[in-house]
């Protein structure tokens, strides 16, 4: 079954008139697209910048304010990354022109913005994410299917299955059989908790023993420390201390890259936003443009490669940067 990030970025190569084949092929290899823009510096561009939301993209903005720093000296930027949950409010109550989330708002997120300003938040597309289930290094796991995942993860069992409480009842043998599967997981406040809630369980509810973490890298840390972990975080948290599990949904198990998040047959893949407040058929504030447009470069997206994302295809570029214009 493929996923609606899927369809989405099917919807968005055929508006764009590129072949789906093509663009794929260019992404498989990890690289930024050829098709995108190099950013050109502009003048007049100044001024303090906030950005509350995502911990997900917590890292990446900071190394994307620190570029764009390196290219406008008179910009500071303060970045805090406590949560896609904080977006929404600093946003509205005007504490920050940038709202990163690693899901879309919430149609009660969308209505509270509506109400105070008459129009929706624009939502910009700023990288890809293979949102990721972690072991251990040792984990000989081979993958798991969804059906597992949520097993493992959550008590309603609502993708049909029973108790996976020990790493024996997904298959593993000899001493593995009778270790303990330990939880780790985001707080509510994370997007990342309630995408996967969404998408993996869906909707189901959480086990009480997922040990709730604050941040995404406390997360691999955790399963980095214990030999029976299992979590689930941004791919961009990836280290050599943690395997990230092949997945499936309905047929056989993908690994999370770039070419499989494209394809849709990697089931948690996901857009990473940075949400900003666009009066329609008004410009957006320099400052916000240009830095959105930094990120939507090749430079831009050349330093979420580096942090360990997925590019944007140009096609996906060009559409957002359209939008704000």
């Amino acid at each position: 079954m493929k996923t609606v990030f899927a369809k989405r970025f099917v919807s968005l190569v055929l508006a764009g008139g590129l072949v789906l084949g093509a663009a794929m092929t260019l992404s498989a290899q990890a690289e930024v697209d050829a098709g995108l823009s190099d950013y050109e510096r502009t003048s007049g561009v100044s001024g303090n910048l906030n950005s509350i939301g995502s911990d997900t993209l917590n890292n990446l903005m900071t190394l994307w304010a620190e570029a764009f720093r390196a290219i406008y000296p008179n910009v500071n930027i303060q970045i805090e990354g406590k949560g896609s949950s904080t977006a929404p409010p600093a946003l509205i109550e005007g504490t920050a022109q940038l709202g990163p989330m690693s899901r879309p708002m919430k149609s009660s997120e969308l209505d509270k913005f509506e109400q105070k300003f008459g129009f929706k938040p624009t939502p910009v597309k700023v990288a890809i994410d293979a949102l990721a289930v972690f072991v251990h290094k040792d984990n000989p796991v081979e993958g798991l299917t969804l059906k597992q995942v949520d097993s493992i993860f959550s008590n309603t069992y609502k993708r049909g299955g029973t108790d996976l409480a020990v790493w024996g009842d997904v298959g593993l043998i000899a001493g593995w059989a009778a270790r303990p599967v330990s939880l780790y997981g985001r707080n509510s406040a994370s997007g990342t908790y309630g995408f996967f809630k969404s998408v993996a369980l869906k909707k189901g509810d959480y086990k009480d023993t997922v040990k709730e973490q604050p941040g995404s890298s406390s997360v691999v840390q955790g399963v980095a420390s214990d030999l029976g972990g299992v979590g689930y975080s941004g791919i961009g948290y990836k280290t050599s201390s943690v395997r990230a599990l092949p997945l499936a949904d309905q047929g056989p198990m993908y690994e999370p890259t770039l070419e499989n998040c494209l394809s849709g047959d990697y089931p948690l893949a996901r857009f990473l936003y940075i949400y900003v407040n666009k009066k329609p058929g008004a410009e957006l504030d320099k400052l916000t443009y240009e830095f959105v447009n930094f990120i939507n470069s090749k430079a831009g997206q050349e330093i979420a490669v580096k942090d360990g994302y997925f590019p944007l295809p140009a096609v996906v570029s060009v559409d957002t940067m359209t939008m704000l214009q």
